[in-house]
């Protein structure tokens, strides 16, 4: 992604489907104000945005010349993040999926341990997880709701797999547009709103991007 090493790729774990389905864009309605987004029901506060970047901004200035990111980036990631968890907690409330606290503790270390080997291969060292957070434009205080993100999309998976984790490429591709579909039903359920004092929502990938002028 644009403003940070290579290695640092969107988390390999969290972006297993990348999604490419076409939405249309929700209603020109203004956003409350006070809001840096309105998700379903729930403002995302500017407070608390600003609190979020903050944190990550924080932690970005610990690993200069391995995290650079602008201060438009910090905003727009962290915004990004926010909307991204609270898409999969409405798949999982639709679906029906319950996430205890020890299976996002796991996928968290399986994110972990996963983006910290493909970061020593390509010769980073004391690669820690706030590291790998910052580098993605995740507040590192937002680390348990980064294993709930991955633990509803593992739990998805095998839901839609009959109870187990695909590994052949022909049932891999299939839960992967059952997932991608269920999240594109989940946002549009949400009608997410994003003020445009930070951007505009791409929903290919359900990024905060800069609107253009």
């Amino acid at each position: 992604m644009k403003g940070r090493s290579p290695v640092f790729r969107r988390l390999i774990a969290a972006s297993a489907a990348v999604l490419g389905v076409g939405l249309a864009a929700t209603g020109c309605s203004p956003v409350k104000m006070g809001a840096a987004a309105i998700v379903g029901n729930q403002r995302i506060t500017i407070a608390t945005l600003d609190t979020e970047v903050t944190n990550l901004s924080q932690t970005a200035k610990l690993y200069p010349g391995t995290v650079q990111l602008s201060a438009t980036q910090e905003t727009q990631e962290t915004l990004s993040w926010l909307v991204r968890f609270r898409i999969n907690e409405e798949l999982a409330r639709a679906d029906g999926i319950t996430v205890s606290t020890a299976q996002a503790q796991t996928a968290l270390a399986e994110i972990y341990a996963e983006s910290k080997s493909e970061a020593e291969s390509e010769g980073l060292t004391d690669v820690t997880l706030n590291l790998i957070l910052a580098a993605n434009g995740i507040p590192p205080n937002l680390s348990a709701e980064l294993g709930r993100y991955q633990a509803i999309e593992t739990q998805f998976v095998e839901q839609a797999n009959g109870g187990k984790i695909p590994t052949a490429t022909s049932a891999q591709t299939a839960t992967t547009a059952k997932l991608e579909r269920a999240q594109c039903v989940a946002a549009k359920t949400l009608n997410i709103e994003i003020n445009p004092q930070f951007g505009r929502l791409n929903y290919s990938q359900y990024q905060v991007v800069s609107a253009p002028s």
